[in-house]
């Protein structure tokens, strides 16, 4: 099975239930360290994104995640709309026209993503940001899309874990000092369920690309 505009927008219609079901545990993370906004702004944002794909699916891999990133950067507030609007609008560029995905090009859209953060983000690998989740996933290899897609969710997940003992240097939560550490950092938590997400639905479509 291809991995086409159609299976890309299911895969973010998905993720989107995946962010809902997980709002809490999120809105507990932020409350930790940020305040306490996260979960729920992109429950919300991604509840807009599902609700514009209903009403129209873009023709294109590439249309399916930029209609995300601007669905993201209008809707969401808080930091995460601009970061999770960027790196999507970035993996859409990176991506262009093409009908259907291969694992180059979805390599090509998570480091396009990672480079689209960072320059957002002003953050590095060890700041207890959500680039600690991606970087290592932008580095993650497969010999399909669906093992590629699974590697970066597993790196995402150590990133995300690696937060923990962090002292944050960007965000709201860099204003807590050592108080932050012992706290995994929401957004990092975000784009590792993101990332799981997208490979629970390439291994489900049988993905072989």
């Amino acid at each position: 099975m291809g991995c086409d505009a159609r299976s890309v927008a299911a895969a973010v219609v998905a993720a989107a239930g995946v962010v809902g079901e997980h709002r809490d545990e999120l809105v507990r993370l932020d409350q930790a360290i940020g305040d306490a906004d996260h979960g729920e702004n992109l429950r919300r944002g991604f509840g807009f994104v599902v609700s514009a794909l209903a009403e129209s699916t873009p023709d294109t891999p590439g249309g399916v995640l930029k209609l995300v990133a601007s669905v993201l950067i209008s809707k969401v507030g808080g930091a995460a709309g601009p970061l999770f609007g960027t790196a999507f609008l970035r993996a859409a560029g990176a991506v262009g026209a093409v009908e259907e995905l291969t694992p180059e090009l979805v390599s090509a859209a998570l480091g396009a993503a990672l480079g689209g953060v960072v320059a957002r983000g002003k953050a590095a690998v060890g700041d207890k940001t959500m680039v600690d989740a991606l970087a290592p996933a932008a580095s993650a290899r497969g010999a399909d899309i669906a093992a590629l897609l699974a590697a970066a969710a597993a790196a995402a997940d150590v990133g995300a874990s690696s937060t923990v003992p962090l002292v944050a240097r960007k965000g709201r939560a860099s204003y807590l000092g050592e108080r932050a550490i012992g706290h995994m950092d929401p957004g990092a938590r975000s784009v590792a369920l993101l990332l799981r997400s997208f490979a629970n639905s390439a291994a489900g479509s049988g993905v072989g690309l």
